[in-house]
């Protein structure tokens, strides 16, 4: 069986508050976007392994049997009797960008192991399941959009359709530390929550929707300020930093030509976005 897990975008994040744990609550939107890892597993016959993962595409570092994937293969595996298997992941979404895309193929990867092997686990469960994987995991086993608070763990259904419209994202080859996002930004409770500001019309996003890492992060690395510009000079209504980022995007009325010449060296991926009901899974 063969799957397509997707990525998603931040739409605005803010960092409201530290947290005794040592964790930070934050204020954000995960909307899904129609860019694809391909995943399939097959029963392996004979294997002397539990599972055995194959990687192609996009460069993943550390050891595969640590991968997201394999994980989500075992913790099943822990409940429910599964056969051995083999599987193929093909990696597109770049890694370390704030798209998702390590929990997106776990999430998938539970989807397809439930449906593959009839265990019957309902979405709630599987839910619980994708948490003990990672606090962004449970968005991406029903991939609609939500307004996320939390440690990015407590979804809330929002009314949010960018149906029509051409999205853009520019992934340069810049790697951001997690640690060091969080070690620049100031927590502070807005006076107006994302999922206020996300009902305004999408040409007032530009002046009230923001991301809190972007301030710190390019003072440090101009090059992605230079790239968040020029998505802006070329015509984005709206255009920002997903989560902790290196990956950036823009949402424009009409596609962008020869987008590749604007952002050399960089990944780059344009597409018109399905409306919202339809979903981006494939």
């Amino acid at each position: 069986m063969i799957t397509f897990p997707n990525a998603k975008i931040n739409i605005g994040l803010q960092v409201t508050e530290r947290r005794p744990d040592g964790y930070h609550n934050l204020d954000t939107v995960f909307y899904p976007i129609p860019l694809h890892d391909a995943l399939e597993v097959i029963v392996a016959k004979d294997a002397n392994y539990d599972c055995c993962l194959h990687l192609s595409g996009v460069e993943v570092a550390g050891d595969p049997d640590s991968n997201l994937v394999v994980r989500a293969y075992r913790l099943l595996a822990a409940d429910y009797t599964l056969p051995p298997v083999d599987i193929y992941l093909h990696k597109h979404i770049p890694t370390g960008a704030g798209l998702g895309g390590g929990s997106a193929d776990a999430s998938y990867m539970l989807r397809m192991l439930n449906e593959m092997f009839s265990l019957g686990i309902s979405t709630e469960n599987l839910e619980s399941y994708a948490a003990r994987l990672g606090a962004d995991c449970p968005f991406f086993i029903t991939c609609n959009p939500v307004y996320a608070t939390g440690i990015g763990n407590e979804f809330h259904p929002i009314t949010l359709n960018l149906g029509g419209w051409h999205l853009v994202v520019v992934k340069p080859d810049v790697f951001v530390s997690t640690k060091e996002a969080y070690s620049m930004v100031h927590p502070n409770k807005p006076e107006v929550t994302l999922d206020k500001k996300i009902t305004a019309p999408i040409c007032e996003w530009k002046s009230t929707i923001s991301n809190d890492f972007e301030q710190g992060i390019f003072a440090l690395h101009q090059e992605l300020l230079g790239i968040k510009k020029k998505l802006y000079e070329l015509g984005a209504v709206y255009a920002a930093m997903s989560g902790s980022g290196s990956a950036l995007f823009g949402l424009f009325h009409e596609p962008v030509e020869n987008i590749e010449k604007h952002f050399v060296g960089c990944f780059c991926d344009q597409q018109k976005l399905p409306d919202s009901h339809r979903g981006v899974s494939q």
